[in-house]
């Protein structure tokens, strides 16, 4: 059975990538070994599913389809800047979001959904856009600086309006992500 490598996201509006990339460039500047996200790849990730049978997606479709009639648009506020699993040992540079209540909330409504259909429900939800990713601790202090430098940095609001089912295919370059079905809240 074929199968896709699939995961359920909001993208980051249009606007507010000048921002994050001027916070992408000045990482940029220091001479570290990061990975950084293609700007048009910018994402809230609300599920990582890995790969999943192409027969699925029309069961998992209708799943999040109930779920995400029980919401309407919400606003969310980008603000924040950190590193996963913490700024002392860096392998994901972030930007996060302030005030993510209803975003949890739909998350946790997601997961409990997909727990039924077989996926592992997620141990720890942590709402953010990741910007790039250490390869090596090359000048990780001066990246620690930067990243703390950026903590309270405040990027803007944008609308929730839909969240994507999106399919990733991994290439060299990085990865191509395209659209499989979009949920309208």
């Amino acid at each position: 059975m074929p199968e896709i490598r699939a995961f359920l996201a909001i993208d980051l509006d249009e606007d507010l990538k000048p921002k994050i990339n001027k916070i992408i460039k000045s990482f940029k500047e220091i001479d570290a070994n990061i990975k950084y996200v293609d700007l048009a790849n910018l994402h809230f990730t609300l599920k990582f599913f890995g790969d999943i049978d192409v027969e699925g997606i029309d069961l998992l479709s209708q799943k999040i389809s109930n779920v995400v009639s029980e919401f309407e648009p919400f606003n969310i506020k980008i603000k924040g800047c950190g590193a996963f699993p913490n700024n002392n040992h860096i392998k994901v540079i972030w930007v996060g979001l302030e005030g993510d209540e209803i975003l949890k909330s739909l998350h946790d409504k997601l997961d409990v959904e997909f727990k039924k259909l077989g996926f592992e429900a997620d141990k720890k939800f942590s709402s953010h856009l990741t910007i790039g990713r250490m390869k090596s601790a090359k000048n990780k202090n001066k990246v620690k600086s930067q990243i703390e430098s950026f903590s309270e940095v405040e990027i803007g609001e944008m609308s929730v309006d839909k969240i994507v089912l999106k399919k990733s295919t991994l290439k060299p370059s990085g990865p191509i992500y395209e659209d499989i079905n979009i949920f309208e809240l």
